[in-house]
């Protein structure tokens, strides 16, 4: 018998802007502007139309993020201890049947992000479903089950980090926007910006 929210769950997203974001010189990457924007601004543009609450996960300049009107939430366990962190912290504060997670620096995010992966959990019957270029998988962008939070916290406990080694421990799903080659570009140089910069412009 099927369940009332198997064809219309909830999905809440939290954008990941906690990083250190070393390789653009340590300058906070989703408050960095891109064509006159902060580059999370971007990013939430593409994000909200697609789901029901945005999060933001920041560990610095809290207030800053607060002011794009969004809960701001910092890592449970405090440290830098990357992706991972972030994502265990929105897990608590969701009570969604989804959570989609992005990061703050992928200002071309598909506009049918949301609806393409729900499809192929529900096609699968998958835990979680991370995003493809169609040649690479990308880690941190995921729609997962919020019950999940505790495999995730037992694998960060244990010292992990790589997100894929976690995920490849759970039933997991590819879906492919290969037909969007540019969708998951991240900037995490200045060069990056300014090409990303020349791209939007066009």
């Amino acid at each position: 018998m099927s369940s009332p929210n198997e064809h219309s769950p909830t999905i809440e997203a939290v954008i990941l802007a906690g990083g250190m974001a070393r390789r653009m010189g340590g300058d906070d990457k989703g408050l960095v502007e891109l064509n006159n924007q902060p580059m999370i601004s971007h990013t939430i543009d593409r994000l909200a139309p697609q789901v029901q609450r945005i999060m933001i996960n920041a560990n610095r300049n809290q207030q800053r993020y607060s002011e794009f009107g969004y809960e701001v939430m910092s890592d449970m366990d405090s440290g830098y201890l990357g992706p991972l962190a972030g994502m265990i912290t929105a897990m608590g504060h969701t009570q969604a049947d989804l959570l989609l997670v992005v990061p703050c620096d992928c200002p071309l995010l598909p506009h049918d992000l949301a609806c393409r992966m729900l499809a192929t959990m529900q096609q699968t019957d998958a835990e979680l479903v991370v995003a493809s270029d169609g040649k690479r998988e990308q880690p941190v962008v995921l729609l997962l089950k919020p019950n999940l939070r505790d495999s995730m916290k037992a694998f960060l406990d244990a010292g992990e980090r790589k997100i894929d080694f976690w995920y490849a421990k759970h039933h997991y799903e590819v879906t492919s926007f290969a037909d969007q080659p540019s969708a998951f570009i991240n900037v995490n140089t200045p060069e990056q910006k300014q090409q990303l910069a020349e791209q939007i412009a066009q």
